[in-house]
């Protein structure tokens, strides 16, 4: 069935969960909105967003030394509660995103601090590239769309496929913790160093050096 922006709007102030969520959600379960509900909780969506607006001024700094010291990974995760940024499970979660940062290499946490010039320049080139392809007019717009999606999953962490779980994205695992834990959660900078950064070189397989680590 077709879901329409009222239905969206509901879902939104029933749950607190956000727009895209809400609307998939309801795609999910032709419409119904309780059981919408249902399945926003179940992916740790539901009330996530409310919580988003509070105040996160605790939390920790998270040091991450890939294995032969070939990356460093800096990154403060912000809570509300000092008691909440002593737990195992914030302790966990700010570890997880630490390891994410050092297999996966964003530039930014999220796609609001995306360059703006430089999101036009990628948008000029996918444009073009699309235009090669001999694709009309018409369409073109919408491909850029989607790939300007996949261009942020590759620059901005929270965009990005979890590595221990691609099924899901960091924001959506970090969502999951904020309605486990009960407290809003930020993620508000990090730095990345590797080894021979910027000198020529063999690029090893970061990412699966990093699960190897995380699955032994």
């Amino acid at each position: 069935m077709s879901v329409t922006a009222g239905m969206v709007k509901e879902l939104r102030e029933k749950s607190g969960a956000g727009m895209m969520d809400c609307k998939k959600a309801l795609m999910e379960t032709n419409g119904d909105i309780e059981k919408a509900i249902e399945y926003l909780r179940e992916k740790g969506l539901a009330a996530a967003q409310k919580k988003s607006s509070r105040i996160a001024a605790e939390g920790i700094v998270e040091a991450y030394i890939h294995m032969g010291g070939k990356i460093g990974v800096l990154v403060e995760v912000n809570c509300e509660t000092d008691f909440v940024a002593k737990t195992d499970k914030f302790k966990a979660l700010v570890k997880d995103i630490a390891m994410q940062i050092a297999a996966s290499n964003p530039s930014y946490i999220r796609t609001e601090e995306v360059d703006p010039t430089e999101l036009n320049k990628e948008k000029e080139i996918l444009r073009a590239q699309a235009l090669n392809e001999g694709k009309p007019e018409q369409v073109v717009d919408k491909m850029v769309e989607g790939r300007i999606k996949k261009y942020y999953q590759d620059i901005c962490l929270l965009e990005q496929p979890f590595v221990k779980d691609p099924s899901k994205t960091v924001s959506q695992m970090i969502n999951e913790s904020i309605s486990e834990i009960g407290e809003n959660i930020q993620v508000r900078r990090f730095t990345r160093y590797q080894m021979g950064e910027g000198l020529e070189k063999k690029q090893d397989d970061f990412v699966n050096e990093v699960m190897a680590e995380i699955n032994k």
